[in-house]
């Protein structure tokens, strides 16, 4: 059957219908500085042409020049938490979720037993590592639109002296949450237990500071907030609790100890490094450093969700959460109640205007959701605001109505 165009970024199967095709043609895409479609996604995400071009050379793994470039991105990051001198970075090949499990299975003794703070997929999939790998786990787990009740975390510690770590996601993305991590953290301290921070999709925009919010580790990224491209996890450790975990891990790979002891050892990794995702992060740090660190960044995915919050709500929109609980990185719409809006059409309509926006419903509420993140700025959001109003239009949804 004949595969047909029917924008830049979308391709289908027949075309025996043009007129989509005629739609999607006549209008104009928006694009990124490489020409590419806007990425309105918590990560992977709109990368700049400066990160593009750093990946576009060759170095040896074990080469000095590559080494030295390694080597500047583990000492920058504890710098973020303003972790410097008690903090360490152990870098670990792989996706986000390589560094939360590394993290895990290495912090959390085998005779340990670990609360888990769950208010979504992020926060189920670190209860699904440590079963795997055994350990003894409790959890706490309010809905996808709730924060962790902390009086009952302090009943479940206090009635539990055998829990020895808590795990809690800063910003968790099936909804957008910003969970109270300061509080968590004061709590945990309190009672003596060790805190793990899956920072994901905060690390880099939302604070953190190791001299106020007291944690042994905490996980996060290449490709989010400090926008690098995937392939690169890393844990941040306090150095006395890494030293702590040695013949904790239930695997070769992802033992953190190991790790670490090899950078320490030889400067190098101890299995193949993703090499040009690292490089390419390097150059995304001195980018986030030129902006302003953890601020600056913040200010700006700030006023993008600002934009983003109060156009769609100008169209009729409403968001999952209050004010108070979204973090500024993606926001749960719920879906227009409108019979003319269908979901794909919406989602195939937006792409074919240069905008990816992330699908996905969550189980409280039928919804859809849209990141604030990457090298997108004011002017992107507005546009991408005014697309949706056009898109609603050729839909038949009326403004107003959309929710």
């Amino acid at each position: 059957m004949e595969l047909c165009q029917i924008s830049p970024y979308r391709f289908a199967i027949g075309c025996n219908d043009t007129s989509e095709i005629d739609m999607a043609q006549a209008r104009r895409p928006a694009v990124s500085e490489t020409g590419d479609p806007l990425l309105l996604t918590p990560g992977p995400l709109t990368t700049s042409k400066a990160i593009k071009e750093a990946m576009v050379h060759d170095w040896g793994s074990r080469d000095a020049t590559f080494v030295g470039i390694n080597k500047a991105v583990m000492d920058e990051l504890p710098k973020v938490i303003h972790g410097e001198g008690g903090f360490v970075t152990v870098p670990m090949q792989g996706s986000g979720t390589f560094a939360v499990e590394a993290m895990l299975t290495s912090f959390v003794p085998r005779g340990g037993k670990a609360l888990i703070l769950i208010n979504g997929a992020y926060g189920q999939r670190a209860k699904r590592i440590l079963e795997i790998a055994g350990r003894d786990v409790v959890i706490h787990e309010t809905a996808e639109d709730m924060p962790p009740d902390l009086a009952e975390v302090d009943r479940m510690l206090v009635a539990d002296a055998a829990i020895s770590h808590v795990f809690v996601v800063h910003c968790e993305t099936t909804s957008g949450i910003r969970n109270p991590i300061e509080a968590v953290a004061a709590l945990v301290k309190r009672h003596g237990r060790r805190l793990l921070i899956d920072s994901m999709s905060a690390f880099g925009a939302l604070p953190l500071d190791s001299r106020e919010v007291y944690f042994d580790a905490v996980a996060a990224s290449s490709n989010k907030c400090i926008q690098g491209v995937p392939g690169l996890g890393f844990v941040i450790a306090r150095r006395s609790a890494l030293a702590e975990t040695k013949g904790n891990a239930t695997t070769l790979v992802l033992d953190l100890h190991d790790q670490h002891a090899a950078f320490e050892r030889t400067g190098q990794y101890r299995f193949t490094p993703p090499i040009h995702v690292i490089v390419a992060f390097h150059a995304a740090l001195q980018e986030f450093w030129t902006e302003g660190g953890v601020a600056g960044r913040g200010e700006r995915y700030a006023d993008n969700a600002r934009i983003l919050i109060e156009g769609m709500q100008e169209l009729g929109f409403r968001t999952l959460l209050p004010a108070h609980q979204q973090a500024p990185i993606i926001v749960t719409f719920h879906m227009p109640q409108d019979k003319n809006f269908v979901f794909q059409r919406f989602y195939d309509t937006l792409k074919d205007a240069g905008y990816v926006i992330y699908p996905g419903k969550l189980t409280v509420a039928d919804s859809f959701r849209i990141g604030c993140i990457g090298a997108l700025g004011a002017q992107d959001m507005k546009a991408f605001v005014a697309t949706v109003s056009d898109v609603l239009d050729e839909m038949g949804v009326g403004l107003k109505s959309a929710a």
